[in-house]
Order: structure tokens, then C-alpha cells, then sequence
């Protein structure tokens, strides 16, 4: 998937995204924020990332960000530093709420509405879960969660894709088992599943199943998961990773985006102080030795944030086996 020889103005390597042909940036900006950030503050940083060279931007329904990215986006090709909105890439996410047949394109015009868009290029079902219709909340009531029809939320999702609401489409949090649902239903197959994905969490049996079949694999809290999410720092301050960054001269998050980019796999870094947006990009003009490579390999796993707020008494997933299938 990977092409080398294909760069962003940022010369940040692309892939060709196998059921849409479309080009996505192997570094993309995150968004998620929580709690949540001023709406100037939001706009303010993506226009600056723009600037530094990032061309892929992450964001969700959830996350009340498409706003201040769509006036971002307006204003940096006002001010010329994109020539149109074609130069980017521009991820968003169905939420859990919308996760119901006849409900899946709304969702995506509404967030053509917010972001002030044509089009995005890539619309990802947020979590392998529905919830009861018109609730925008995190975290959301146990009473409220229903099975999700995959079969029926995926053709709808395919109907983004034809009438050219997106570019791409793709899955969030989904399990090798429930992406395999997905895929033996699909006229047009997933191209992305992004999870968490980190040098604690290498999620190697997820990793080979979405390659044999295709799927990009996305990491997202690949500088561990947030800490007012459910996650920690365990990442961050994890020895193994300080050692490596010393003896490279480069922080350890440059160690663990180098590294997820080596595995393969497309990388979101969410940052929104200047100094570590430019340096979250500096990670594509040196490598990890085989040593280095092996010393991370050998990392004891564990996931950081395990979904306690998918789980619920009320179902579909009442224990955490049942949410990640067994990946855990």
C-alpha cells in the first residue's frame, strides 16, 4: 500500500487506499479533545498545521470539530497556503446515535453542513455500536445502546460513497471479527479500520487481518490512550521507549509514531502546541534499527483504554470479551 516515491508538499509518504484508489497522508492530525477545547482554539491549530505541512486531518461528530476545521480550511486557501480544499484529506465519523439505517446519510450532510464541504474523502463508522437515535452524548446512557444492523448501516454507507458524499469508507474500534461481518457483506469494502495502536498495544492479530484483506489499519493514541478517556501515561513513560529516544537524539514520541509508520500503518497525532505539531512531523528522514525494532516488539501489551463506556447490562456488549472479541 505504501508509495514511497508519492509525497505531500510535507513529503509525508502516501498510500493508494485499496477499494477507493484514493491518496491518503501516512501522518494525519488528530482532533479528539477532552474535555473539550475552545472552538478559536481548534480553528487556530489546524490552520497552523496546515501551515507546517499536514495535509490529513481526523475529526467526528462527537468531537464538535468540523466547524472550526471548515474555517480553518477556508482561511488557509484564502491566505493561499493550500491552492483548494482538494489538496487535503479530511476524515469524519458516524456516530453511534446515526448507526441506524436511513439515518447513516443525514448524519454525513449534516456534517458536509458543519465542516462547510462537497465532499469528505474518508467516513468512518465510529463504534461497532448503536445507540437510541437523536442523543449527541459522551458517555452515553446503558439503557440507550442497541446491536448495530452492520449489514444495513454498511449499505448506507456505500450509498455515501456513490451519490459522492465520500471519497472513502471505513470502520472505527472494529474487531478482526466484526470487520470480517462488514467485509462478507460489502459491495464496496472497507478501506480503513482505525483503533488504538501504540508500542503497548501492537495489535499484531488485528494488523495481519486487515492487511490480508486489504484494510488499511489508522492509529490513533499512538502516544498512549487519553488519560481523561480511561487511558494513562503508560506510554509516554515507559523505559524501554525513554532508553531508545536518548540514545536517538528524538523524543519518544517521534519514537512511537517512526515506529507505528514502520509497521505499516497510518498514523494520527494529536497536538496542538506548535513546537510538538513540527515535531511530530520530523519522523520520515531516519529509522529504527532491528535492535531498536526488537527492544519494542518485546514490549509487555496491554490495551489502554478498554471501552468501559461501550459496555452495558442492556447489551450488545455486556463484558469486554464480547465488544473487542477476544483482542484483548
Amino acid at each position: 500500500m505504501k508509495n514511497q516515491s508519492d509525497h505531500t508538499p510535507a513529503s509525508i509518504p502516501v498510500a493508494v487506499l485499496k477499494s477507493s484508489g484514493r491518496r491518503i497522508p501516512l501522518l494525519g492530525f488528530g482532533t479528539a479533545a477532552f474535555p473539550k477545547v475552545d472552538h478559536e482554539v481548534v480553528k487556530a491549530a489546524v490552520f497552523e498545521a496546515i501551515k507546517l505541512g499536514y495535509r490529513h486531518f481526523d475529526t467526528a461528530t462527537l468531537y464538535y470539530r468540523e466547524e472550526p476545521i471548515g474555517e480553518a480550511i477556508a482561511e488557509a486557501v484564502s491566505h493561499g497556503l493550500i491552492k483548494s480544499r482538494e489538496d487535503l484529506f479530511i476524515t469524519t465519523k458516524l456516530w453511534c446515535s446515526d448507526a441506524h439505517p436511513g439515518l447513516v446519510i443525514p448524519a454525513l450532510k449534516n456534517s458536509l453542513k458543519n465542516i462547510k464541504l462537497d465532499y469528505i474523502d474518508l467516513y468512518l463508522i465510529h463504534w461497532p455500536v448503536s445507540t437510541k437515535p437523536g442523543t449527541y452524548e459522551f458517555p452515553m446512557k446503558k439503557e440507550d445502546f442497541t446491536a448495530m444492523d452492520f449489514k444495513a448501516v454498511w449499505a448506507d454507507m456505500e450509498e455515501c460513497q456513490r451519490k459522492g458524499f465520500t471519497r472513502s469508507i471505513g470502520v472505527s474500534n472494529f474487531s478482526s471479527k466484526k470487520l470480517s461481518i462488514i467485509l462478507g457483506n460489502a459491495q464496496i469494502p472497507p478501506d480503513v479500520n482505525q483503533v488504538e495502536f501504540n508500542p503497548l498495544w501492537q495489535q499484531k492479530k488485528l494488523r495481519e487481518f486487515c492487511e490480508a484483506n486489504g484494510v488499511l489499519l489508522t492509529a490513533y493514541s499512538v502516544l498512549g490512550a487519553l488519560v481523561s478517556n480511561g487511558g494513562s501515561n503508560k506510554v509516554i513513560e515507559c523505559e524501554h521507549l525513554k532508553e531508545i529516544a536518548r540514545a536517538k537524539g528524538k523524543t519518544v514520541a517521534q519514537i512511537c509514531l517512526r515506529w507505528a509508520y514502520e509497521q505499516g500503518v497510518c498514523v494520527l497525532a494529536k497536538s496542538f502546541n506548535k513546537e510538538r505539531m513540527k515535531e511530530n512531523m520530523e519522523i520520515f528522514d531516519w529509522e529504527l534499527t532491528e535492535e531498536e525494532s526488537r527492544k519494542i516488539n518485546e514490549i509487555p501489551q496491554s490495551r489502554g483504554y478498554l471501552g468501559e463506556d461501550y459496555i452495558s447490562e442492556h447489551g450488545p456488549y455486556q463484558t469486554f470479551e464480547e465488544l473487542w472479541d477476544g483482542e484483548l
